[in-house]
């Protein structure tokens, strides 16, 4: 039996060359990626893991010190999302890439 998450993050054809990183996934329309890190880049990096998980409903959770660099790494790979604490409270939901 495949772990829960690879099911989130291949593609349809279910080729494995063409698998992205794992995104933490607890239900069929929702994909939950939990990053710790608190550098731009591994934000960035877990935004594009949930904008290729192709679910219609994505979580960013992350500690609170992080929330507005977290926002700032959505708008900047262009994916909406909820972002939430460690303690899972929703704190926004961004809808997409806004333009300055």
């Amino acid at each position: 039996m495949r772990p829960f998450w690879r099911s989130c993050s291949e593609r349809e054809n279910g080729s494995s060359t063409t698998r992205k990183l794992p995104i933490r996934c607890a239900y069929p329309r929702k994909a939950i990626e939990i990053e710790r890190s608190s550098t731009l880049a591994g934000l960035e990096k877990a935004a594009k893991r949930l904008k290729d998980g192709g679910k219609p409903q994505k979580v960013l959770q992350l500690p609170q010190k992080d929330m507005a660099k977290a926002a700032k790494a959505m708008q900047n790979v262009g994916v909406g999302a909820t972002i939430k604490n460690m303690g899972g409270v929703p704190k926004d939901v961004l809808l997409g890439k806004r333009k300055n």
